[in-house]
């Protein structure tokens, strides 16, 4: 616990203009377009691309637009395991894993909050069932915004903590549709 709140008071730790943000191996982020908060997510500097849990996917067409519709988290958060979510704006593109195995997969954009800052973000739509984390951060989100210090752990979360005390985890809703204008 002694690292987490040094990592939150101690100046080497802020973020100046034009510099990086130091993260850890693993924070908790905030996915305001899914209603879901302080989400378990694992920082990889070996992976590309950003993941997220998805399961059900389905692809399908009204009035002549293309749609996916996907249920995120599920078990890892059973708050929003029942959450249905559809949009018409996503591509399908290669991913190698890791193991070397190429696959083909649906990619949204979103945003993520982390470290207070809004950021858009995109996702392999994946099923990481039986991964440790729900979200995957990869290269491409990290690039020119992070170093990562693989001996912290939540810097981001903690430093909210300390800024606005424990917040509720999720909201409760049942289906979004990212189409929808605000």
């Amino acid at each position: 616990m002694q690292i987490h709140l040094l990592a939150i008071i101690n100046p080497l730790f802020l973020r100046m203009e034009g510099q990086r943000q130091i993260i850890g191996r693993f924070d908790r982020i905030d996915l305001p377009d899914f209603g879901a908060m302080n989400i378990g997510a694992k920082i990889d500097t070996g992976a590309y691309s950003s993941a997220i849990h998805c399961s059900k996917i389905k692809l399908y067409k009204k009035k002549g637009k293309r749609y996916i519709s996907f249920h995120i988290l599920d078990s890892h958060i059973p708050v929003i395991e029942h959450r249905r979510f559809i949009t018409s704006r996503f591509r399908k593109k290669k991913v190698r894993s890791s193991s070397g195995h190429v696959e083909k997969r649906y990619f949204i954009e979103t945003y993520i909050i982390l470290f207070g800052e809004k950021l858009l973000v995109e996702f392999s739509l994946s099923d990481r069932e039986n991964m440790r984390f729900p979200v995957l951060l990869g290269r491409k989100m990290l690039k020119n915004r992070f170093l990562v210090d693989v001996a912290l752990i939540d810097v981001s979360y903690h430093r909210k903590i300390a800024q606005t005390g424990p917040q509720r985890d999720n909201i409760d809703f049942v289906e979004w549709d990212m189409d929808a204008e605000e």
